[in-house]
C-alpha cells in the first residue's frame, strides 16, 4: 500500500482487538478511510465494512480494498495488468507536471504512468475493476517516487528507488466476508455518519493543519485524471486552496468533532487520535461523555515513532536545515466506547480514563 502519514499499519492488531472486544458487531463504518488499511483489515476479519472518505484517491483505495471482492475481479485485473505493463511510454500531463515542472517521479516512469492512465480511461471499466487498476498504478508510482512520504515537497536529489522501472502489480484482494458485501462511499464525514447504518463506527480524523488532499494531491490528480491547473513548487491542484476541512483547523476542530459524534447512532465507537492532535486526551473524553453519558470507555495507548519527514527536520528550498527536531515519538490513543459491556480482556490492557 502507499506510503501514508498517519497510517495505522502498526496499530492494526490493537484496532482489531478493540472491535473483537465489542458485542454483536457485524457491520463497521470507517468515516475517514484514507488508505483503507483499517477497512481492509476489518474486511479480512469478517466484518461488513462501509468505508468513507471525501478524497477521490481514498475512494479508489476503498473501492479496491474494501468494496471489490477477489472472486469477482482477480482474473480480469491480472489480464489488464499484463496488458498495461506492456504499453510503450507516452509522456503527457503527468510527465510534464510531476516529472518536469516538479520532481516527484522520474520522467521515464512518468511517461509510463501517462500511457497506462490514458489506457485505463479508454476502457470504460466496471467501477470496481477500474479502482483496482487505479490502485495498482498508484502503488506502482509510489514505489518509484522521490519523497519522504508526503507530496508537499520532493527530495532535492533523486531517491534511489526512483531509478527503478515502474511495474504494475495486482493489489491483494479479499473475498466477500460472511457478514455481507462491503461498500465504499465518497461523502463528507458528517453526511456519512448520518446515512451509513452500522453496529460500530471507526473514526480516525485529521490531527493537524495539513490536509490529506495537500499531502497526496498527486494521487488525487492521477485518480480524477482531470488534468487541473496547478500552483507552487509542488504543483498542487488549485482546489487544494478551496477544499478545506474543519478537521484541519485548530479553531474549528472541536466543534466539528462534537458535531460528528452527535450524528452517530451506533452502539459502539472506536476513535483513533494522538497527543499531537488539536485537542487533548481529556477533551476527547469530555466529548465522548457528553454524547454517550452512560457508555463504557477504555483507552489503549501506544508509543509510536513519528513519520520520517518529522525525523529529518525542517529544510529551506535550498536544502539547508533551518529547524530542529523537537521529538521523534508520539502517543497514539484508541478510545473504545460502548453502550454495552466491553470484554475484560481489553479493559485489563487499557489505561483507565
Amino acid at each position: 500500500m502507499i506510503k501514508y502519514i498517519g497510517s495505522k499499519r502498526a496499530l492494526i492488531p490493537s484496532i482489531l482487538r478493540a472491535f473483537e472486544s465489542l458485542h454483536d458487531v457485524h457491520a463497521v463504518a470507517d468515516l475517514f478511510s484514507g488508505t483503507s488499511r483499517v477497512g481492509r483489515a476489518l474486511k479480512a476479519a469478517g466484518y461488513r465494512v462501509a468505508s468513507n472518505d471525501h478524497n477521490a484517491y481514498a475512494h479508489a483505495l476503498a473501492t479496491c480494498y474494501v468494496q471489490a471482492d477477489a472472486d469477482d475481479h482477480t482474473r480480469d485485473a491480472e489480464r489488464l495488468i499484463e496488458e498495461f505493463n506492456a504499453l510503450p511510454p507516452k509522456p503527457g500531463y503527468f510527465t510534464h507536471t510531476f516529472c518536469e515542472q516538479s520532481r516527484f517521479i522520474q520522467p521515464k516512469n512518468g511517461a509510463r504512468i501517462d500511457a497506462i492512465r490514458e489506457a485505463i480511461a479508454a476502457k470504460s471499466l466496471n467501477p470496481e475493476l477500474e479502482a483496482i487498476l487505479l490502485v495498482s498504478l498508484m502503488e506502482a508510482a509510489d514505489r518509484v517516487d522521490s519523497t519522504t512520504g508526503v507530496q508537499m515537497a520532493y527530495l532535492k536529489q533523486w531517491a534511489p528507488r526512483s531509478h527503478n522501472d515502474l511495474q504494475l502489480r495486482l493489489p491483494e484482494l479479499f473475498p466477500q466476508p460472511a457478514a455481507g458485501k462491503c461498500e465504499a462511499h465518497r461523502l463528507d464525514a458528517i453526511d456519512a455518519a448520518r446515512t451509513i447504518d452500522a453496529d460500530a463506527v471507526y473514526i480516525d480524523p485529521p490531527y493537524n493543519q495539513h490536509s490529506y488532499l495537500g499531502n497526496y494531491h498527486v494521487w488525487e490528480s492521477l485518480v480524477l485524471w482531470d488534468k487541473p491547473e496547478v500552483y507552487g513548487v509542488a504543483c498542487k491542484r488549485i482546489d487544494c486552496r478551496e477544499r478545506r476541512s474543519p478537521f484541519n483547523s485548530r479553531t474549528r476542530f472541536r466543534t466539528a468533532m462534537q458535531g460528528l459524534i452527535a450524528e452517530i447512532d451506533a452502539r459502539h465507537v472506536v476513535i483513533s487520535f494522538n497527543n499531537e492532535g488539536y485537542i487533548e486526551r481529556d477533551d476527547m473524553l469530555a466529548l465522548i461523555a457528553h454524547r454517550f453519558p452512560d457508555a463504557n470507555v477504555a483507552i489503549l495507548e501506544h508509543d509510536r515513532r513519528r513519520y520520517v519527514g518529522a525525523q529529518i527536520g525542517i529544510h529551506n528550498p535550498a536544502g539547508d536545515k533551518v529547524g530542529r527536531v523537537t521529538h521523534v515519538r508520539n502517543r497514539e490513543y484508541l478510545f473504545v466506547v460502548s453502550r454495552d459491556e466491553i470484554d475484560a480482556a481489553l479493559t485489563q490492557t487499557a489505561l483507565a480514563p
